[in-house]
């Protein structure tokens, strides 16, 4: 798992008051919890973000105030408006305690009913895990050959050492479909919609030789 720094200051004050103006420093703040108390803290906005736009999972070496902590982001809350960070939710990860977090999904290979004019559908970006900090994957690996058009690949497929999945086994995570059915999966009602604009067609060839006769 890649490893990242991150340094934190200890927040003197709790509350919305001083959250308000640690936001107005472009501080963040942050609380990381798991441990054996909770510890509040704030840390600078823009290497937060530069850590946060990463679809990799990372392992954080928080430093607050001298203090060493391995940790996770656990979540994150954002501005309804501007989308700037309000605050930061650390997990603690102690290496003999499981960890339960999303994990990426890499797909592999190539699928032969997608050469046979099929449509491959990515359903999960992510899937949630739950593993030991040393097991815990980069991303998920998804081999697609040999998926053939109305071939899926599911939560229940997936096997990793180590690594508990706990997403229902059912879930499709990438499938096989044919032009038609993606159609009509992202676009319901477009039939209808299609039939309509044909029945209007007519009568709208109708009006036009109306127009030209009273014309004349």
């Amino acid at each position: 798992m890649k490893t990242v720094s991150l340094s934190g200051s200890l927040r003197e004050n709790v509350g919305k008051k001083d959250a308000k103006k640690q936001r107005r420093e472009f501080k963040v703040p942050c609380v990381l919890y798991g441990g054996k108390e909770q510890i509040h803290f704030v840390a600078d906005e823009k290497i937060l973000m530069k850590i946060m736009h990463t679809p990799v999972v990372q392992l954080i070496k928080l430093n607050v105030n001298g203090l060493e902590h391995d940790a996770i982001v656990q979540d994150i809350q954002y501005h309804p408006v501007t989308d700037r960070m309000l605050h930061v939710d650390f997990l603690q990860i102690l290496p003999e305690k499981p960890v339960v977090i999303g994990v990426p999904v890499k797909v592999t290979g190539v699928a032969p009913g997608v050469l046979r004019g099929g449509r491959l559908v990515k359903k999960l970006r992510k899937v949630t895990v739950k593993a030991l900090m040393k097991d815990l994957p980069d991303d998920v690996t998804v081999s697609i050959d040999g998926l053939e058009i109305g071939d899926t690949i599911k939560i229940a497929d997936m096997k990793l050492d180590q690594v508990t999945f706990l997403d229902p086994a059912s879930n499709v995570i990438i499938g096989v479909y044919t032009a038609r059915a993606v159609v009509e999966e992202v676009v319901p009602g477009a039939e209808a919609a299609a039939e309509t604009a044909e029945g209007a067609a007519p009568a709208a060839e109708g009006e036009k030789k109306t127009d030209k006769k009273s014309e004349k």
